[in-house]
């Protein structure tokens, strides 16, 4: 019997361990989608404790992942998303973060345990198995730790390089100036471009955010080509800013091709607060979407469309705490033949940026790979490729398909690896999961006699490019 998670975790062939050991082990990190808040970077967050930095502060901003597993837990919500009425912050801390320990031993299967076990050993040196048991042991330690591992120490110590965050377009960026202007950080923190509340015509408050919008650019938008401008405003000042990135949760994608006057007659409905139809929103959505592509084509950027997430299923949660706070899940709707017509449409005139898709489905895997590889360009490797697994998807048998398809139909080695996609420091383990997953396939390749053995010093170097190196070239970092 192996040893619970020994230094050849998930590595079980020789070639895996030599791949992992010497090549991907100690590659730095570009994150380049993830949901980090640039203050606590720039103000080097301390956190008061091991619950907060694991779970939250208790203002409903924290890690999903752990935040569904407790509710099929049957906790009360304010003892995992919020602060526990007629406690201290003190007590409802420890409560919280006992009851992640004593529900650890039933999360058998779940990632959650994996990762919970390697952000212990990976950040704070400890190597106790979580439980009941051990929870005040671990608990002490670890916030002894917790004193001088801040924000900023939590990324150096998992060698980051880059971290994107997610800003929307009206952003000042203000943390993000003075992160450019502080030379003791040693990570470079960029902004990325997030559009979405410009293209999602159809909901309530997308009036109040084109006015916010029109405050921040210093003139009023009443025509779409008012909002087209502004957009461009922006870009042009997240491009001064470092950004080389959009992103769009798309959910489901929406195209056809639209005049401008048929665009701009939507773009007045969403104005108004009328109800916008499907097709309607099909032509909004596939206009704004080209013009974006235009614009960060001029700039050299690289576009990332999340595709397929059903949001806030829950509407009493989404009523009693809010948005984004992890009661969404899979969309099943056929986008396939719409994205396809929105990147060819984007092709024909010369505008298609360099892209990276992403699919929440699991059945999309290969629908989605084989179609960006329809859309490449010469002097460019790769231009459009699928990311690594997503959100539900990033679990072992979640990035195995999404690897095995890319080895199967498209070139895997040309990849750019993984990405955070959380709201914690303590997600950097995701990636060192990620690449023990990465080099046991590759390995099993060559000790079945797959790929020959003469050829590992390529392969190592494969390992090292999908790890970092693809990932600053092709995003010019």
């Amino acid at each position: 019997m192996k040893e619970f998670m020994d230094k050849d975790f998930l590595l079980t062939t020789e070639t895996a361990k030599k791949l992992y050991h010497e090549h991907a082990e100690n590659m730095p990190i570009i994150d380049y989608h993830c949901h980090l808040q640039p203050k606590e970077i720039a103000e080097d967050k301390h956190f008061r404790n091991l619950a907060e930095a694991w779970l939250g502060a208790g203002d409903r901003y924290g890690d999903h992942y752990k935040w569904r597993a407790l509710r099929a837990r049957g906790y009360n919500e304010d003892s995992i998303s919020g602060n526990i009425p007629g406690k201290s912050l003190e007590e409802s801390d420890y409560q919280k973060y006992l009851q992640f320990v004593e529900s650890m031993p039933y999360f058998v299967g779940n990632p959650l345990y994996h990762w919970s076990h390697l952000e212990l050993r990976r950040y704070f040196g400890i190597n106790e198995i979580i439980n009941k048991k051990n929870a005040k042991k671990i608990w002490d330690e670890a916030n002894e730790k917790l004193k001088t591992l801040s924000a900023r120490e939590m990324l150096y110590k998992f060698n980051v390089d880059t971290v994107c965050t997610t800003d929307d377009p009206v952003d000042d960026l203000h943390w993000h100036k003075q992160m450019n202007a502080d030379k003791t950080l040693k990570v470079k923190v960029r902004p990325a471009f997030r559009p979405d509340k410009a293209i999602n015509v159809e909901l309530s408050w997308f009036s109040s955010w084109v006015k916010q919008l029109s405050q921040v650019v210093g003139f009023e938008i009443k025509e779409l080509k008012d909002l087209e401008k502004a957009l461009s405003q922006r870009i042009d000042f997240f491009h001064e800013m470092g950004s080389r990135l959009s992103d769009h949760a798309l959910d489901v994608v929406h195209y056809v091709d639209a005049t401008y006057d048929e665009a701009n007659k939507v773009f007045k409905k969403g104005l108004k607060g009328e109800t916008v139809s499907d097709f309607e929103q099909d032509q909004y959505k596939g206009y704004v979407l080209v013009f974006l592509g235009k614009e960060y084509t001029k700039h050299g950027w690289t576009q990332q469309y999340h595709i397929g997430a059903l949001r806030n299923n829950s509407k009493s949660m989404l009523e009693k705490i809010g948005p984004d706070t992890g009661f969404d899940a899979i969309e099943d709707s056929v986008f396939i033949e719409k994205l396809s017509l929105l990147l060819g449409k984007l092709d024909a005139i010369g505008a298609l940026p360099k892209t990276i898709l992403y699919n929440l489905n699991p059945r999309d895997n290969y629908a989605l790979m084989v179609l960006a590889g329809c859309f490449q360009k010469e002097g460019v490797k790769n231009r459009v490729q699928v990311g690594t697994a997503w959100w539900f998807l990033d679990q072992q048998d979640g990035m195995r398909q999404n690897l095995e398809t890319a080895m199967q139909v498209t070139v895997i080695s040309q990849t750019v690896g993984m990405l955070t996609d959380s709201r914690s420091f303590l997600a950097y383990p995701r990636h060192e999961y990620y690449r023990r997953l990465l080099c046991q396939m590759l390995g099993n390749l060559v000790e079945s006699g797959q790929y020959p053995k003469e050829e590992l010093d390529t392969l190592g170097k494969v390992v090292e490019d999908i790890c970092y190196n693809n990932a600053k070239e092709f995003f010019g970092f």
